[in-house]
């Protein structure tokens, strides 16, 4: 039975007339009419007694109406509280990503998720792991993809199902660019550009098998950008993540990976009991669904 045609039945009951009730719905009358019969003959019974100019319910007729004024005020919730589903989920999402394989995931999310939510606006933040944990302390981003190893203490956090090598960018014109990959010995003395975070180049040290103080760090740095600069101009080998060269390739550069391999896994951290909006508590999901494992802790909203 087709919802339109319940709806030309109930514009006949009000109007009391097929012709007029054809005119509110914009059809012709006979095509109207037609409408009525079959859905009179599938129903089996009469609905209308036909007069001159003017129609008038049966006792079917009647209870039929009742109904159908039911059956198209539930409908009409339905779609109701389906669109306000959609369009009730709305505000700002404010993100922050390390440069890393993971970034290449939040365009993804973005995506998918502004199909579903297009009411939600994005704040995006971009930093090392220290400033953003600063920013999720301060309440001044939602969540935090960071790089590991992460101080997970005072977060809650979801795995996601990205890791990145570690290497060094060398330039492709540097006795090293031949290389397949990068061992202990490639690196003894060799002007290093690190990255900023303690913890960052307290594991490269141990990596090495060195305390910091022996190793030749020229620079250190938050981002890959003025590194790439460096490195251009002799200035220092990068020591990096796969990932943030990625985003980002230089022509003139080449990636090694470290051997033995050195990886590192991502997670999605945010402040422990913050309360997130619905957007917000939806988009951790989203990301859950493309790449996520079970989350540790819990989710306030």
């Amino acid at each position: 039975m087709d919802i339109r045609v319940l709806k030309y039945f109930l514009a006949v009951a009000n109007e009391g007339n097929i012709t007029k009730a054809a005119e509110v719905l914009h059809i012709t009358q006979p095509t109207l009419s037609r409408q009525l019969m079959e859905l009179e003959e599938e129903l089996g019974t009469a609905l209308f007694v036909r007069g001159k100019r003017q129609v008038s319910l049966t006792d079917s007729g009647i209870l039929f109406q009742q109904r159908v004024k039911e059956i198209i005020s539930l409908l009409g919730k339905a779609e109701r509280e389906i669109s306000e589903e959609n369009q009730l989920v709305g505000g700002v999402i404010s993100v922050g990503c390390v440069e890393s394989a993971a970034s290449m995931i939040l365009p993804e999310a973005m995506s998918e998720f502004s199909g579903k939510y297009p009411m939600v606006r994005y704040e995006l933040y971009t930093a090392n792991g220290d400033d953003l944990r600063d920013k999720l302390d301060s309440c001044a981003i939602d969540i935090g993809i960071l790089v590991e190893p992460v101080e997970t203490s005072k977060y809650d956090f979801m795995r996601l199902k990205v890791t990145d090598r570690w290497g060094l960018l060398v330039r492709s014109d540097d006795r090293l660019a031949a290389k397949e990959s990068i061992d202990v010995s490639d690196l003894i003395d060799l002007p290093l550009i690190v990255p900023r975070r303690t913890i960052v180049k307290e594991e490269i040290a141990d990596w090495l098998g060195t305390g910091t103080g022996q190793l030749n760090i020229v620079a250190s740095v938050n981002l890959l950008t003025n590194a790439l600069l460096l490195a251009e101009r002799k200035l220092g080998y990068i020591v990096t993540i796969e990932g943030a060269y990625q985003i980002r390739p230089t022509d003139g550069l080449r990636f090694i990976p470290f051997s033995p391999e050195k990886i590192s896994g991502h997670v999605v951290a945010w402040r422990k009991n913050r309360i997130f909006t619905k957007a917000t508590r939806l988009f951790v999901e989203q990301l859950r669904d493309l790449s996520g494992e079970e989350q540790s802790g819990g989710m306030a909203e």
